[in-house]
């Protein structure tokens, strides 16, 4: 069954391959595009099945002789993430379908938008699939290839600054994982990650650290965590509101996931506890401070997307099974709730004609589904009981009181404070935007994003109610999902990655 693994790569670049070619028939297209990304969901899923019930699976592409050759290796982590992006980024593509011919020239071309999509999603299976660095730097480029084109959609002057900002950042990021292989590779002879968990052991503390920093700061920037966050909300709310919501549900989280990969897998002598908690608390502090002095509603949730991944690497930091197993149950959970938020961004501006609190009001009367598709995963973004938001991050906070060391009590503090100032936020955009007084536009201030009044076509409710059903599930079966994350998490601490990729104990 471990041939399974390549499946969502090559199913997605073949799609994409075959949706450019059919550039002129975009209903062709689409039905490409949805088919390959629900194959690619039903693959996924499959290796969720798998690697809980029979471990870790691995492939050396091409039958070569371990470690030589490209290895590619699904763990429960693996699996439940590449799970997870997939059914998110369907349901952004059905939401998409929903943009009327106008608006689809103008905001996401078709014949550009799918092919991009889909190799965006290719290189997202890669990177959660790779087992080795090398691998992993090829599917950030695919995928931060695709994101360059398709944050400049539309050509405008604030995607193309704003693409801009990203492409220099993208850029320095890569060329310092290019540093980072070459010293890794100087350093121990390979780039394979089990057998690098065997060969940085044996290498001197004053060489590991340096490695081990290079790549956090790589990854650090990937996943946007203070101070290398800035980039991210003024890149994120130029783009349409489809590119948005899967930028904010995948890319970051592959950042977190590459952490999370290295640390317990390379370093797991060497946690960085403290720097890391402290990384950790000023992410969540500066990232939801810097949301409620916003009244761009997008620009908000991308700043709340940057405190929020402050308490996935509060998880990684305490390296505990219990911080970990927290870690990875709240990224899964923040996949689909902030590409559901951003999503609903969209049918708010749709609806209000704006995206902007000052030029919003009255939403809860004009369009009472569209007030509780907002309120739910508001909620849960905030974690509010039962939801699966508060359910993550009561995991969290247990794993810090668990360990007990004052800076994981300043955490624990911090991440409180952090909890309430996103309801807050929340809350500021519900009474607003959907209980405020009722704003007309006037011809002096356009509309930023479309027609005020105009109607939610099926297929952006459509692509919405997936997601939110999809964060209602993880609250109904919340107790089984985590303990599917706690086997990931103690899998990632066992040691038995390296002795299933590599069974000879090859050094």
């Amino acid at each position: 069954m471990n041939n399974i693994l390549p499946v969502p790569v090559l199913l997605c670049i073949a799609a994409a391959a075959v949706a450019l070619i059919l550039g002129r028939r975009p209903r062709a297209q689409r039905v490409v595009s949805i088919s390959a990304l629900s194959a690619l969901v039903v693959v996924a899923g499959v290796l969720v099945f798998l690697t809980d019930r029979y471990g870790t699976q691995v492939l050396w592409v091409g039958a070569w002789t371990p470690p030589l050759g490209i290895v590619l290796v699904a763990d429960r982590l693996a699996a439940l993430m590449l799970l997870m992006s997939a059914i998110a980024a369907l349901g952004v593509l059905l939401f998409s379908l929903g943009m009327d011919v106008h608006e689809a020239r103008r905001e996401a071309p078709v014949s550009i938008f799918h092919p991009t999509f889909l190799l965006l999603a290719a290189g997202v299976s890669n990177a959660f699939l790779a087992g080795d660095l090398f691998n992993l730097y090829v599917g950030f480029e695919i995928f931060l290839f695709a994101s360059y084109v398709l944050m400049t959609l539309g050509g405008t002057g604030p995607r193309l600054e704003a693409g801009a900002t990203y492409v220099v950042v993208s850029l320095v990021s890569s060329t310092l994982f290019l540093i980072a292989l070459a010293t890794v590779y100087a350093a121990t002879g390979t780039v394979n990650l089990a057998q690098l968990s065997l060969r940085l052991a044996d290498l001197p503390a004053d060489v590991q650290l340096p490695i081990q920093l290079l790549l956090l700061v790589v990854f650090g920037i990937k996943a946007a965590v203070f101070p290398m966050h800035a980039w991210l909300p003024d890149s994120y709310p130029t783009a349409p509101a489809p590119v948005t919501a899967v930028f904010a549900g995948l890319l970051t989280k592959v950042g977190v996931y590459a952490i999370i990969r290295t640390q317990t897998l390379l370093f797991p002598t060497r946690p960085l506890t403290d720097l890391l908690l402290v990384f950790a608390l000023v992410t969540m502090i500066v990232g939801i401070l810097g949301a409620i002095a916003q009244v761009g509603i997008k620009r908000m949730l991308s700043f709340t997307l940057v405190s929020h991944i402050g308490y996935m690497l509060f998880g990684v930091a305490l390296a505990t099974p219990a911080g970990l197993s927290g870690a990875v149950f709240y990224a899964a959970h923040h996949i689909t709730v902030q590409a559901t938020l951003f999503l609903v961004t969209g049918l708010i501006a749709r609806r209000g004609g704006s995206s902007s609190l000052d030029r919003l009001g009255g939403l809860a009367r004009l369009s009472p589904a569209l007030g509780v598709m907002f309120f739910i995963p508001a909620m849960n973004l905030s974690g509010i009981p039962p939801l699966s938001g508060f359910i993550g991050k009561l995991g969290l906070l247990t794993a810090g009181i668990e360990v007990g060391t004052p800076l994981a009590w300043v955490l624990v503090a911090g991440s409180l404070v952090t909890s309430l100032l996103t309801l807050y936020a929340m809350a500021k955009v519900w009474g607003r935007a959907f209980w405020g007084p009722p704003q007309i536009h006037t011809p002096a201030e356009p509309d930023d994003e479309g027609e005020g009044g105009s109607a939610m076509p099926p297929a952006m409710i459509v692509g919405t109610t997936l997601l939110l059903a999809v964060g209602i599930a993880m609250t109904i079966a919340a107790g089984p999902l985590y303990d599917f994350c706690g086997r990931a998490a103690a899998s990632l601490l066992d040691g038995s990655y390296v002795t299933i990729v590599l069974p000879g104990g090859v050094r």
